[in-house]
């Protein structure tokens, strides 16, 4: 990391790293190799504080069941920040298909807990790929905006009821949305779900979260 941030000279603000583990192995990428209870390690956990040290940031890519463990490890390291990618991965196929209910609930409980700890920011987006279940990819025409939306309100406003304007931002995840739907019809879901918000939270879902989270 000290390498990358001496060839970046001041661009250079984090990383992120994929932890995605689950019982169901056919819901896992075999891209990644992963392992369970990898942000417990002491090893894991040793190259964490050198982030602190540095001052850089983490992006966390993990699975709804993990959200409680990034939560530990927030309360270990208080002075990292940390932002939870695509909401915390809600998964909708494999083992967890037709549990949409069950795990939504265990999700929102898991996103609260987490979002007691302050250097935790949250990504609102993520929720067109497969994992989540909601299968736009699978539709004979590609989902509207308004589609969109209103699938994603309950995951969305959890998040923000949960963290605040200040510390949740839209991510677009593209290209690996596109196979559910195209880059404009998304930013404009987001636009849907951001109409009730202050002009100030707005600006802050849009690009002031962003901003202060990365030090852009």
């Amino acid at each position: 990391m000290i390498a990358f941030a001496r060839a970046g000279g001041d661009r250079f603000r984090g990383i992120r790293h994929t932890t995605t583990w689950d019982t169901d192995p056919s819901v896992l990428n075999p891209g990644y190799v992963t392992r369970q209870h990898q942000m417990a390690e002491r090893s894991f956990r040793e190259g964490f504080a050198v982030l602190g040290r540095l001052g850089l940031s983490f992006d966390a890519w993990l699975f709804h069941p993990q959200i409680d463990e990034l939560a530990s490890l927030a309360h270990v390291f208080p002075d990292v920040r940390i932002v939870l990618n695509h909401v915390g991965g809600p998964i909708g196929i494999g083992a967890y298909a037709g549990r949409r209910n069950e795990v939504f609930a265990s999700w929102a409980a898991s996103i609260r807990r987490l979002a007691v700890h302050k250097n935790v920011h949250v990504k609102l987006g993520g929720l067109g790929m497969r994992l989540g279940g909601f299968g736009f990819h699978e539709t004979a025409e590609p989902p509207s905006s308004e589609v969109l939306a209103n699938a994603w309100r309950p995951y969305i406003e959890t998040c923000i009821e949960s963290f605040g304007a200040s510390r949740a931002m839209f991510e677009s995840n593209f290209p690996v949305d596109k196979g559910s739907y195209s880059y404009p019809v998304f930013w404009n879901a987001c636009k849907l779900l951001a109409k009730g918000a202050t002009d100030a939270e707005r600006a802050d879902l849009f690009s002031g979260t962003a901003a202060r989270f990365y030090r852009l």
